[in-house]
C-alpha cells in the first residue's frame, strides 16, 4: 500500500501523542479544577458521593467495564485522591486515547475517547528482510488496539533487526492511516540504508600468529570483492562478541594460556559506510604440559590404576581440549567399572621457570544427585526422541554436570536449531534435578538448482534437494540430478544415524550413473543399490558393513569401430556384481585433539558372490596426513592410497577394474594412464587389476589481501596402474599391461569463492608413457579430507 496514493488522512505518531497529550490535560485540568477548588488541606479532606455515573464516548467496551477498571462504586463516598487514582487506572488501561473524570453534582461524568483498533498491518520499504521476518519481531496485532508507545517500540525492534543483519543506519517510521469504525491501517515504513562494513579487520600485540592467521578464526570477514554475496563482511556487534570468544578459544587451545584480548575498538570510517575493527591482544608464552598424576580420594578406588587410561603426555602442548577429553574418558571408565558419582578435579600447577602446567587428576565422589527428568520446550517439528538420543544420561541416572554440557554441545552440533540453551535445576528434592532444554527451530532444507563445470566431463545442470531432519525425526535424505554433457548421474541417499536408538547409522544409496566421455570410444550406464550400517569401535574409529547390488554395461558408440578388448565388453552386455563388504576408518579429526595435525585411515574390502554374474575381492586402503607449520601459515599434506582387484570368475570388464581419475592422480585426463586396448582406433583405457598413489602438497598465502581468499600451493603426485590378470584378452593387445610409475609436479592456485573453495592446477608430467594422456589445466572444487 502506498501512502502517498491513499486519499484519506495520514496521522504519524507523532500527531497521535499530541492530540492525546492535549485532551488529556484538557481532562486533567477539568478534574482539578473541580476537585480542588479548597485550599489544599480542604482539598484532600473533602469527600464525593455519587448517585449516577455517566459514561460517553465509548463505542467498544461497555460501560461495566468501565467503572470496573476505573473502582468507582454508585452510592460510596470517595476522596478526591481516590478520584485522580481512578483517572490514572482508566489514562493507564492502553484503551483510551484520552480520559476525564467531571463530578457534576451527585452525578460523576466520565468521557472517554477510544483508541482505534489496527484493521492490518503493512510494512514498506524493506527488500532485504521479508514481510515474515519482521512480522516475527513486533508486538503490534491486527484486530487489537492500537497503542502508540507499542508501535514505537515495534519500530524500534524492527530497527534493531536490521542493526544485527550490518544496516546501521536503517530508520523505521510507523505510521497511521485511518479508516472507518475507529479503525486504522499500521504501517512501518522501512529505510534500509547501506550495510556497514567491515572495511579493515586488524591486530595489535599478535607476535606467534600473523593477522591473516587470525582472520580466519573469526566469525566477521573483511569486505572482499565478494561483498554482495558473502554477508559476514558486514558489522554486527553480538558477532564481535562472539569473535572475542572464538579468539581466546584459538590461543589456549595451543597453550597460551595467559592470552587477553585487552579491547576491541570499532571505529566508523568518515563516509559511515564502513567499520575498521581493531583486536588489542597480548599472547603471554606457550606452556606445555608437565607432570601428570592421578591420585584418588576415594576408597576402593586406585589412582594408579585409572592413570592408564590418560592419553595426554608431558611435552606436549597444553590445551584445555586434551584434559576435558582425559576427564571424560575416567568417568566413562568409572560407569564401566560401576562406581557412580565420581567426579575428576584437574588441579594445574603453574612452573613459569619451564613453561610448563603440572596436571593432577583427583578422584572424588561428587554429590549424589539423580536426573528427574528431562523437559524439552521448543521444537515444534524435530521430535523429543532426536533431542533425549543425543543425552547420555535418562531419567534416574546419576547427574553429571560434564556429560550434561557434552549434550548440549552434541544438540547444537546437530545443526537443527537455531539456538539450544541446556539448563539444570532442582527437582522435586534436593537430591534431583530436571534438566531444560529449550530450543528454537531452524530451516533444515534446501532446494538447489545450478549449473556445474567440469574440464572432464563439461557443462551440465545440477538440482539438489537436501533435507537434514526429514519429518523431524533426525533423518538425512539427499536427492541429486547432474546432468553434464558427458557423465549424468542421478542420486538418492537415506541416512538413520541412530537405528533402533542405538548408536548405529542405517544408510541407502540408489544411484544411477550414465558417462559418454570423450577419453574412450564406448558408453557405461551402471545403476547401484546400499543399505550400510555404521557404527563406531574405538574412540576414532567407525566401521561400516554394507551390501552392494551392481548392474553395469559397457555399450557401443556408433559407428565408431572398437578394439577387440572393448568389443568383448560390450558383448558381455549387462552384467550383476552381488557383494558385501566392510569399511573400516580412523580419523584423529573426530576428537579434534591436535589443532594442527590430523590423520585419515580408510580400509575397506568387498567380497562379490553372493549371487551376481561376478566374483571377486576388492580392497582399497587410503592414509592421509595433514600438518600446519610455521605458525599455522604452512599446510603440508601426504596421501597415500592403493587398491587391488581379486577376480575368481565372471568376465573382468574394463567398467570393473581400477581407473585413476585427476582427484586421484593430477596431470592426466580421467583414464590417462595405465593399460590400453592398442588394437582399437582410439587405444581406449582398460583400466587395471591394481593401483599404488602418492601425493604430496603444500599450501600457503601469496601474501595478497585477505579479502580475496587466494593462496598458493605446490604439489607432487607420483601413481602407477597396472595388471590385467584374468582378463581375457581374446587376442588383443594390451599397452603398458606391467605398469610404471608416472611423476608429476605442479602448481596450484586455491580460491575461496561463495560457490565453494575452487582449485586451478598447472601440472607437467615429468615421467610418463608415450601413450599417456596429459591434461596440464585443470579446475575442480576443492575437498578436505
Amino acid at each position: 500500500m502506498s501512502l502517498g496514493s491513499n486519499s484519506r488522512a495520514n496521522s504519524t505518531l507523532e500527531q497521535y501523542n499530541h492530540i492525546s497529550t492535549g485532551l488529556k490535560g484538557l481532562a486533567f485540568s477539568l478534574l482539578i479544577t473541580t476537585a480542588y477548588v479548597a485550599p489544599a488541606s480542604q482539598a484532600f479532606a473533602q469527600q464525593y458521593q455519587f448517585n449516577s455515573v455517566m459514561i460517553e464516548g465509548n463505542q467498544r467496551i461497555g460501560d461495566s467495564a468501565i467503572l470496573s477498571q476505573a473502582g468507582i462504586g454508585r452510592g460510596k463516598a470517595i476522596s478526591a485522591g481516590q478520584l485522580n487514582d481512578a483517572y490514572q487506572r482508566l489514562n493507564n488501561s492502553g484503551l483510551f486515547e484520552s480520559v476525564a473524570i467531571v463530578p457534576q453534582g451527585s452525578t460523576l461524568k466520565i468521557t472517554v475517547v477510544e483508541l482505534p483498533t489496527i484493521n492490518r498491518i503493512s510494512f514498506e520499504g524493506n527488500r532485504r528482510i521479508k514481510d515474515d521476518a519482521l512480522s516475527s519481531v513486533i508486538s503490534s496485532t491486527a484486530r487489537r488496539v492500537f497503542n502508540p508507545a507499542l508501535a514505537e517500540k515495534d519500530a524500534n525492534s524492527i530497527a534493531q533487526a536490521y542493526s544485527n543483519d550490518g544496516r546501521l543506519a536503517a530508520r523505521v517510521q510507523p505510521k497511521v492511516i485511518k479508516r472507518s469504525q475507529n479503525r486504522v491501517d499500521l504501517v512501518f515504513e522501512v529505510f534500509e540504508g547501506k550495510n556497514v562494513e567491515v572495511e579493515r579487520l586488524s591486530f595489535v600485540g599478535n607476535r606467534k600468529f600473523s593477522d591473516r592467521r587470525l582472520r580466519r578464526v573469526l566469525g566477521t570477514k573483511q569486505a572482499g570483492i565478494f561483498r554482495r554475496l558473502v554477508r559476514r563482511d558486514t558489522f554486527v556487534e553480538d558477532r564481535v562478541e562472539f569473535d572475542k570468544q572464538v579468539l581466546r578459544d584459538f590461543y589456549f587451545s595451543r597453550g597460551y594460556v595467559d592470552m587477553r584480548i585487552n579491547s576491541v575498538n570499532a571505529q566508523l570510517t568518515e563516509e559511515r559506510d564502513g567499520y575498521f575493527v581493531g583486536f588489542n591482544v597480548q599472547e603471554g608464552q606457550q606452556f606445555q604440559f608437565g607432570n601428570i598424576t592421578v591420585t584418588s580420594d576415594m576408597p576402593n578406588v586406585d589412582g594408579d590404576e585409572y592413570a592408564q587410561y590418560v592419553k595426554v603426555k608431558p611435552g606436549v602442548v597444553y590445551s584445555p581440549t586434551l584434559v576435558e577429553a582425559d576427564i571424560a574418558r575416567l568417568e566413562r571408565q568409572a560407569i564401566r567399572d560401576g562406581v557412580d558419582f565420581m567426579r575428576v578435579e584437574p588441579r594445574v600447577t603453574r612452573n613459569d621457570r619451564d613453561l610448563t602446567l603440572d596436571v593432577e587428576f583427583v578422584l572424588s565422589r561428587g554429590q549424589r544427585i539423580f536426573v528427574e527428568r528431562i523437559d524439552i520446550e521448543g521444537n515444534t517439528t524435530t521430535l523429543d526422541r532426536v533431542v533425549r538420543r543425543q543425552f547420555d544420561s535418562v531419567e534416574g541416572d546419576p547427574f553429571n554436570p560434564r556429560e550434561i554440557r557434552q549434550s548440549a554441545e552434541r544438540i547444537r552440533a546437530l545443526g537443527y536449531f537455531e539456538t539450544a540453551e541446556v539448563n539444570a535445576r532442582e527437582g522435586s528434592t534436593p537430591e534431583q534435578v530436571v534438566i531444560d532444554v529449550d530450543v528454537e527451530e531452524k530451516p533444515t532444507g534446501s532446494l538447489n538448482f545450478g549449473g556445474s563445470f567440469s574440464s572432464n566431463d563439461g557443462l551440465g545442470v545440477a538440482v539438489s534437494f537436501a533435507e537434514e531432519n526429514f519429518l523431524g525425526r533426525g533423518q538425512k535424505l539427499t536427492l541429486n540430478v547432474s546432468t553434464a554433457s558427458d557423465a549424468k548421474r542421478y542420486g538418492f541417499r537415506f541416512v538413520e544415524p541412530s537405528l533402533l536408538g542405538r548408536d548405529v547409522s542405517f544408510g541407502l544409496e540408489l544411484d544411477y550413473s550414465e558417462t559418454n566421455s570423450s577419453f574412450s570410444t564406448y558408453d557405461s550406464n551402471r545403476l547401484t543399490f546400499r543399505p550400510s550400517l555404521t557404527f563406531p569401535v574405538s574412540e576414532n574409529g567407525r566401521l561400516q558393513l554394507r551390501y552392494t547390488a551392481e548392474q553395469a554395461e559397457v555399450t557401443a558408440r556408433d559407428p565408431i569401430e572398437h578394439g577387440v578388448m572393448i568389443q568383448s565388453d560390450i558383448d558381455a552386455g549387462s552384467l550383476v556384481a552381488s557383494s558385501i563388504g566392510y569399511e573400516y576408518s580412523y580419523d584423529t579429526r573426530r576428537t579434534g585433539l591436535d589443532p594442527n595435525a590430523g590423520v585419515l585411515f580408510r580400509f575397506s574390502q568387498d567380497f562379490a558372490g553372493l549371487g551376481g554374474d561376478q566374483k571377486y575381492v576388492r580392497s582399497v586402503a587410503k592414509v592421509i596426513g595433514e600438518k600446519k607449520f610455521l605458525n599455522e601459515e604452512l599446510t603440508l599434506r601426504a596421501t597415500l592410497e592403493g587398491g587391488a582387484l581379486a577376480w575368481s570368475s565372471g568376465t573382468n570388464r574394463a567398467v570393473d577394474r581400477f581407473l585413476l581419475t585427476p582427484s586421484q592422480l593430477r596431470g592426466f585426463k580421467p583414464g590417462g594412464v595405465g593399460p590400453r586396448d592398442a588394437a582399437g582406433k582410439n587405444n581406449d583405457p582398460l583400466g587395471g587389476n591394481l593401483y599404488l598413489v602418492g601425493r604430496l602438497e603444500a599450501e600457503f598465502p601469496l601474501g595478497l589481501p585477505e579479502e580475496y581468499g587466494i593462496r598458493g600451493g605446490v604439489f607432487y603426485d607420483v601413481g602407477n596402474l597396472w595388471d590385467l590378470s584374468d582378463v581375457n584378452l581374446n587376442g588383443g593387445t594390451a599397452q603398458g599391461e606391467s605398469g610404471s610409475f608416472r611423476h608429476v609436479i605442479g602448481v596450484s592456485l586455491f580460491w575461496d569463492t561463495p560457490v565453494g573453495p575452487l582449485q586451478f592446477n598447472i601440472s607437467d608430467a615429468i615421467r610418463k608413457e608415450d601413450f599417456d594422456r596429459e591434461q596440464k589445466f585443470e579446475i575442480t572444487l576443492q575437498t578436505q579430507f
